[in-house]
């Protein structure tokens, strides 16, 4: 996109007196004798001018010039206002998408009218606030959180944020639900936090670490809480949860427990981290694998049962990558996973969603993604994580040089297998 702007008009006025007309020396102001033929006719034009402009501006301003004047001026305000806006426009559109990340939005012809209705906007909930986990216990909601200063050794690892109606939420300021690390990890690069209890009243936290010995590459972290609070504080294991070296390790955990009682943790195996280059590391050519993974757990929650499973991977519609996995599971036995997929620092960053009758899958995507830019005004939502029953919705979207939580209503339908926002 490129806007070019060229608003300059000159005019330019040539007074031309008459040749046969002499000027007018100091010697000649200053006598006293009358001035001559010549000096009276090269005081005419000037007169003349001087008259006119007197009474230009002496005229009252009529109604039709009152409009007139006030209509250039507002073209030549708008036109200020144009050329500062705009180039911050370029930029930001420039910041945010890259022709490497293609995608494609859904045009309004073929959207759910729901998503015109304004009673189904999510709401601001907390500020700064990305990839929100979610856990409803004895009447509160709590939503964990990527550490906002996630490049800070001395910041938080894991903030919190509560609410009791799911409408007004309060962050938990300066307070770390894991203050302690593993072995295995640096301080710094915490992200996308989610927690399940335990049957033993007990909670696990999974997260994404930073490898101390892995180059900037990431793995599944899980804590345990020291008693059945679900702030914690919550102590880590020595060792990672999951980190494929395949795949380049892995991040964004979401914890599942099925109606069997057996548990699952699903996460995103890293593959853009080892991608052949581009945008988000992997939109050259051939694109590296990058799958949604499911793994069941012992009834600890941190304990491996069997081997890893893929359960979904990218298509061409994903840009360079998927992640930020989330399952649910409705009354009627459906599965409903929910990730996001292109560059989360892309305009295309999105929450879609796929279905299967097995926890496993295979799971047949939907054709319209829950959420995408230009929903409701959003830009970039994404890392969304859904209440058990489906019928609310966390996630972040841009606000700003932000990553914002929002907080809103979810409908599925039971025979379309499709979801769209509600209001709360």
């Amino acid at each position: 996109m490129r806007a070019l702007f060229d608003s300059h008009v000159g005019k330019k006025e040539t007074l031309k007196t008459n040749a046969s007309v002499q000027s007018i020396s100091e010697s000649q102001l200053s006598n006293d004798e009358p001035p001559s033929e010549a000096t009276q006719q090269a005081k005419v034009p000037f007169a003349k001018k001087k008259s006119l402009l007197a009474t230009l501006i002496a005229r009252p301003l009529s109604r039709r010039r009152i409009f007139v004047i006030s209509g250039i001026s507002f073209f030549a305000l708008a036109l200020v206002v144009l050329a500062a806006v705009l180039p911050a426009v370029f930029v930001k559109a420039h910041k945010h998408n890259n022709p490497e990340d293609a995608y494609t939005l859904v045009s309004s012809a073929q959207e759910d009218p729901s998503y015109h209705d304004l009673s189904n906007k999510p709401i601001f909930a907390v500020h700064n606030f990305p990839d929100p986990g979610l856990l409803h216990h004895n009447g509160t909601w709590y939503a964990y959180g990527t550490n906002p200063r996630k490049h800070d050794p001395k910041s938080i690892h894991v903030p919190v944020a509560i609410s009791k109606d799911f409408i007004n939420w309060t962050l938990k300021e300066g307070y770390d639900a894991m203050p302690t690390l593993g072995d295995w990890e640096v301080a710094v690069n915490h992200w996308a936090p989610d927690v399940i209890e335990r049957d033993d009243g007990k909670f696990v936290l999974y997260y994404s670490g930073q490898a101390e010995n892995g180059h900037g590459h990431h793995c599944i972290g899980a804590a345990v809480s020291t008693s059945t609070d679900p702030l914690g504080p919550f102590v880590p294991l020595n060792t990672p949860l999951a980190c494929p070296p395949v795949y380049g390790g892995a991040i964004d955990p979401s914890p599942f427990r099925d109606v069997d009682g057996k548990l699952y943790v699903v996460y995103k195996g890293d593959g853009n981290s080892v991608g052949s280059g581009g945008y988000c590391g992997n939109s050259v050519i051939p694109r590296r694998p990058v799958p949604i993974i499911l793994q069941e757990l012992g009834k600890d929650g941190i304990t491996k049962v069997g081997e890893p499973e893929i359960i979904l991977n990218i298509n061409d519609s994903d840009g360079p990558l998927i992640e930020a996995p989330n399952i649910i599971r409705r009354h009627d036995g459906t599965y409903f996973l929910f990730f996001s997929s292109h560059c989360f620092t892309s305009l295309g960053y999105d929450v879609k969603y796929a279905h299967a009758r097995s926890v496993k899958g295979p799971y047949t995507r939907a054709e319209r993604p829950l959420l995408q830019t230009s929903d409701f005004g959003f830009e970039s939502p994404g890392g969304a994580t859904l209440s058990l029953d489906g019928t609310r919705i966390v996630f972040h979207a841009n606000c700003g040089e932000y990553r914002c939580m929002y907080a809103g209503g979810v409908d599925i339908q039971s025979i379309s297998k499709t979801a769209v926002l509600a209001a709360l």
